[in-house]
């Protein structure tokens, strides 16, 4: 366990930085690495420089970016000085990015050249600073994106010129950053379609981390490669500040993570610890993994073997490490539940696998464990000072809402005292809004959202997440989404058209043929979906949804678009 005097994350990174001076900290892929101390000077200069611009304890800072080191920095001297950072999606269109600016009443904001364009034509008195991440420079009043542009890439001078004029710091970096001060406010975006302002202080943030680190072997020999994005909580706190504790060290890709970025990173890091949602390993089995099983029918027919289906997969889960970097001792899943065909291939595998639950609310881990230790279907047990409990548990089933508490759980809703109400007990438990059940030794099963139960005709609760998870594990299926439409349950499919092609050469075909082919996978689907649920979870029709389902930054689908 890391000992902190605080647990502020001033305190977290003054004791790093004195352990770890000269170990790596952050890091592009192919750059050189900036070691702990470069980083804390780095951030001592950005707090000086807000100090300069009127940026005190309690003001709000945002930060719209794509993942870099310079993110972390910025994170760092917002709340190393007792100001608050304001993550913000990169996802969100620009009005929301207006709103989040407004309703925070940010001062200042971090921003790439990239997101640039989101805030170039706000027009808000009280944002005293736009800051330019890539190189901390001030970005002048009034400038448009082509500007911006122009100045990056052909006016490298005036624009050398420009940082000159801005880094003229003043000030001192405050230490009196106390545990229950705020540290961050994240406006979330959930598959309710509710965007709410989630505050979470010091003593939140750097407590989740510890007792992280509690439960898990992390070191300063360690290199994660990061993927998710930085301003959702799974990231920041578990991605950085977690690795950041102990001396690890973080690489970012400097382009989006397709398959030609990730696997020579994947190579050239060799990762020992990564965070991922289920949707990049559930990408990886079903169409990389699968089609080799797939593409003879001897080893399709073998493959339904039992005993050779092991055998298979533990092939499999080698050519798997080696193409991870071959070093890899953790990789931590969470945001949504994971399939439970790819988990037990992952098990079967040997890959090391773990699997956590938590909210942006609770910052965000609560429950989790290492992978010798995993449970099919499970998302471990609760962290260390964390309490789980069902609330009203179902007298057969032991199912109910899972309630919070701990000194991860959020101060509340940033100016929003009834949903902060509402979403609390009365004995001061977190409703999460998720159903689970606890087994006799602890481990929490996640069943849905409570939003999203339907009720049957004979009264019983259908969990549309089981029926989709079976549904996709099915070849031609990249995801579904199950609703209640009156008195029938319906299942919009979202096809893998690449599979469907590769099987039946589909471009080719005539329109009419290629419908009666898509039509005969969606009839075979709903049979045998329907052989393999309760009978009151049996679906009534399957449609195909044609595009992609909207997701949020945890590739979980929007329900309430398609309600």
């Amino acid at each position: 366990m890391v000992n902190l005097k605080k647990h502020t994350l001033l305190c977290l990174l003054n004791n790093s930085v004195e352990l770890y001076g000269s170990r790596p900290a952050v890091s592009f892929v192919d750059q050189a690495a900036i070691s702990y101390r470069e980083f804390k000077s780095k951030i001592d200069d950005v707090t000086r420089f807000l100090k300069s611009e009127g940026i005190i304890a309690g003001d709000r800072v945002a930060i719209l970016s794509e993942n870099q080191p310079n993110w972390g920095a910025a994170y760092f001297a917002i709340t190393t000085i007792g100001a608050i950072a304001v993550p913000i999606m990169t996802e969100f269109h620009s009005s929301e990015v207006h709103h989040i600016i407004r309703h925070s009443e940010s001062k200042a904001i971090f921003i790439s050249a990239k997101y640039f364009n989101k805030i170039d034509d706000l027009e808000y008195d009280s944002l005293q600073a736009r800051i330019l991440l890539e190189d901390f420079s001030v970005i002048p009043p009034n400038t448009k994106n082509d500007l911006l542009k122009e100045v990056i890439t052909g006016g490298k001078k005036e624009f050398a010129k420009i940082k000159e004029a801005a880094m003229k710091f003043v000030g001192l970096i405050s230490d009196e950053v106390e545990e229950d001060n705020l540290a961050l406010i994240l406006y979330t975006s959930g598959t309710t379609g509710h965007s709410k302002g989630v505050m979470l202080t010091h003593k939140n943030v750097v407590s989740d981390a510890l007792s992280t680190l509690d439960m898990i072997v992390l070191g300063e020999h360690d290199r994660m490669l990061s993927l998710l994005p930085l301003f959702h909580t799974m990231e920041s706190t578990l991605g950085l500040v977690v690795p950041i504790a102990v001396g690890a060290s973080v690489t970012y890709l400097d382009k989006p993570p397709t398959a030609a970025a990730l696997l020579p990173a994947l190579q050239k890091v060799k990762p020992t610890v990564m965070l991922a949602v289920p949707l990049i390993i559930e990408k990886i089995y079903r169409n990389k993994i699968l089609p080799e099983f797939n593409k003879k029918a001897i080893v399709r027919g073998l493959y339904k073997i039992p005993t050779i289906r092991k055998k298979l997969n533990k092939i499999a889960g080698k050519k798997l490490m080696q193409t991870f970097g071959g070093e890899l001792k953790m990789f931590c899943i969470g945001g949504a539940s994971l399939a439970a065909d790819v988990e037990k291939f992952l098990t079967e595998a040997g890959f090391p696998y773990a699997i956590g639950y938590g909210l942006t609310e609770t910052s965000p881990l609560v429950t989790g464990t290492v992978p010798e230790n995993v449970r099919m279907r499970s998302a471990g047990k609760p962290m260390i000072w964390m309490q789980v409990k069902i609330d009203a548990p179902d007298p057969k089933t032991g199912e109910g809402e899972i309630l919070i508490k701990g000194p991860n759980v959020m101060k509340g809703y940033f100016k929003d005292s009834e949903k902060t109400e509402a979403v609390f007990t009365e004995d001061g438990w977190l409703k999460s809004g998720d159903l689970g059940l606890i087994d006799s030794d602890g481990y929490l099963y996640i069943k849905g959202r409570s939003k999203n139960v339907i009720i049957g005709s004979n009264g019983k609760n259908i969990y549309p997440e089981e029926i989709e998870a079976v549904i996709n594990e099915f070849p031609f299926v990249s995801e579904s989404l199950v609703l209640d439409k009156g008195d029938q349950l319906i299942a919009k499919v979202y096809l893998n058209n690449e599979e469907i092609d590769k099987e039946f050469t589909i471009e080719k075909l005539s329109e009419p043929k290629a419908r009666e082919i898509k039509t005969k996978i969606l009839n075979d689907l709903l049979e045998n979906v329907n052989l393999r649920v309760n009978t009151f979870s049996r679906i009534n029709k399957v449609l195909e949804q044609p595009e992609p389902f909207e997701k949020t930054p945890t590739q979980k689908i929007k329900r309430y678009l398609y309600v």
